[in-house]
């Protein structure tokens, strides 16, 4: 695991109840395993949706930990909006599969210029080689209040 995924279990307790792995966090790209364990299984034996939503949801996460971590003392990323589209049914382990839509370096500048930004991380979701849902997901920095 990553500083940037030991980073965000510690942070978000959520995410370590449902098991999930982060296997890479750059700000480029980040992979979250979401093990294809009984607990996180619906009626139907696969991935609950709701734990594949908090895979994607956290693998975004990790993207934004790492593009954006120098600058949380003074900024809380927060997503404000995020949609998720199940194509397939997933039958065995999941690979949420995260990447930046927007150059970072814009972001920064904007929160530098005294603008709150939103951004949007896009999350592929994988499961024994096919594509089984694909996830949008809107960031913001909120400035923190001193």
């Amino acid at each position: 695991m990553s500083e940037v995924g030991d980073r965000l279990l510690a942070t978000v307790p959520f995410a370590r109840t449902v098991g999930l792995m982060v296997d890479e966090a750059s700000p480029q790209r980040a992979v979250v395993r979401l093990a294809a364990d009984e607990p996180n299984h619906n009626h139907l034996g696969g991935p609950h949706a709701g734990a594949m939503f908090t895979a994607g949801e956290t693998a975004s996460g990790a993207i934004v930990v790492a593009a954006f971590g120098s600058v949380l003392a003074r900024a809380t990323p927060l997503a404000v909006h995020a949609e998720i589209d199940y194509t397939a049914f997933a039958r065995s382990q999941v690979t949420a599969t995260a990447t930046m839509s927007q150059d970072p370096a814009v972001v920064l500048a904007t929160l530098d210029g005294g603008q709150r930004p939103e951004f949007d991380v896009d999350v592929e979701l994988e499961s024994d080689g096919r594509t089984v849902a694909h996830m949008l997901v809107r960031w913001t920095l909120r400035p923190v209040r001193t």
